[in-house]
């Protein structure tokens, strides 16, 4: 029996040929996108700030049961991102993906500390 695995992603790029319209459009949005808001969600949960710079991040979670399947959620996640961009008709350029499995992310210090005394804190 395989455990889940539970893998972040990010798609990342710019916008590219935006119209005045759309810049505004992004623009009046832009606290919903605030990168102090960020988190990986399933649907994919989307990030900017194009009053200092015209990049953008979606951050996805998704699963699998084998470490190959980091794959396949790469995928996915590249397609809805861009899926995303044209429904609205939103240029962009220099598309890349970035994914862990969090299965085989480190440990963190407290979680170390945690593991160390037998997972009992809370």
């Amino acid at each position: 029996m395989s455990a889940t695995r539970t893998f972040r992603i990010t798609v990342r790029g710019s916008f590219g040929g935006l119209t005045d319209a759309q810049t505004a459009e992004l623009l009046a949005a832009a606290p919903e996108h605030d990168m102090l808001r960020a988190e990986f969600t399933a649907e994919g949960h989307l990030t900017y700030d194009l009053a200092a710079r015209p990049f953008f991040t979606f951050r996805f979670v998704d699963t699998g049961e084998a470490e190959e399947d980091i794959l396949d959620a790469t995928a996915r996640a590249e397609l809805v991102a861009e899926s995303w961009l044209d429904e609205r008709g939103y240029g962009f350029k220099q598309l890349r993906s970035q994914a862990q499995d969090m299965s085989l992310a480190p440990l963190g210090k407290r979680q170390r500390r945690e593991a160390a005394r037998g997972g009992t804190q809370t």
